[in-house]
């Protein structure tokens, strides 16, 4: 899979260890790096600032395999989550989105995208105003909701995605079903709620797919689990997996990212 990733990226600081830690993240960025992981190839196109985080995160990114001619630096901060590790759990605590503010993407940008077998974003890029333009070119679309497939972002996204994904508390139950029939119902191919520990639940406008998770000897941090699982999912759609075994593909990808510190 030739991944295009889009949109948001962050320093995740650790607040609380070694009195602060800075580590290049972001949904996308993490995906990214992910898809290299299982032997793919990846992109990632938006914005860091001038400063010493946006070097942080382009020289990381570009270290890992990711194509990052397309990341472009602006005058400003690079965005910062600020995060707590309680027990192998990440807390997130404030967010300051720096230049991400008012990203916008180019036409060069646009063309780049298509040159690739697929595009991803999340709920914090802003760039899901360009998804109908982007299949109106023939590029399948994919957008993690994260735990908000209700926020304005999400509403605009799902229509114009081929591939949806949102966490959500629980396991399987009837509520969640329709939930996602829902989500379906408005475009996308398919719809995929990651569950945590209870695994996933995926509808393609006929059944309903299951799949558990894949054990983790020792969770270290839980950073990253769900873009792993996105990009592993992804990498089995674009292989002609089935959705389970894409599924599981998904799985096995968080299941490892589960075992170290950081998202990568």
């Amino acid at each position: 899979m030739k991944l295009a990733a889009v949109g948001s990226n962050c320093i995740d600081y650790y607040w609380n260890i070694k009195n602060g830690l800075a580590c290049p993240g972001g949904g996308p960025v993490n995906m990214a790096v992910y898809t290299l992981r299982l032997g793919g190839s990846a992109s990632y196109t938006g914005p860091v600032g001038n400063d010493a985080y946006g070097q942080l995160l382009r020289e990381s990114a570009a270290s890992k395999g990711v194509d990052v001619s397309h990341l472009h630096v602006l005058p400003g901060r690079t965005a910062v989550s600020q995060v707590e590790l309680r027990e192998g759990e990440r807390v997130f605590g404030d967010y300051n989105e720096g230049v991400l503010a008012e990203y916008t993407l180019s036409e060069e940008d646009l063309d780049f995208l298509c040159t690739h077998d697929l595009v991803v974003c999340d709920l914090w890029g802003k760039v899901e105003g360009y998804f109908p333009q982007l299949q109106a070119r023939g590029l399948p679309t994919a957008f993690d909701c994260a735990t908000r497939p209700e926020d304005p972002a999400s509403r605009r996204a799902i229509p114009c995605s081929d591939y949806v994904f949102f966490s959500a508390e629980g396991g399987d139950c009837p509520a969640l079903r329709e939930q996602l029939a829902r989500y379906q119902s408005q475009g996308p191919r398919l719809v995929t709620a990651m569950l945590g520990e209870q695994g996933s639940l995926c509808f393609d406008g006929r059944d309903y797919h299951c799949f558990g998770i894949v054990p983790c000897p020792q969770v270290v941090d839980t950073m990253g689990a769900g873009d792993s699982y996105i990009a592993g999912f992804l990498s089995g759609v674009v292989a002609g997996d089935s959705v389970v075994e894409a599924m599981r593909r998904g799985a096995t990808a968080a299941s490892e990212t589960l075992q170290y510190f950081g998202a990568w």
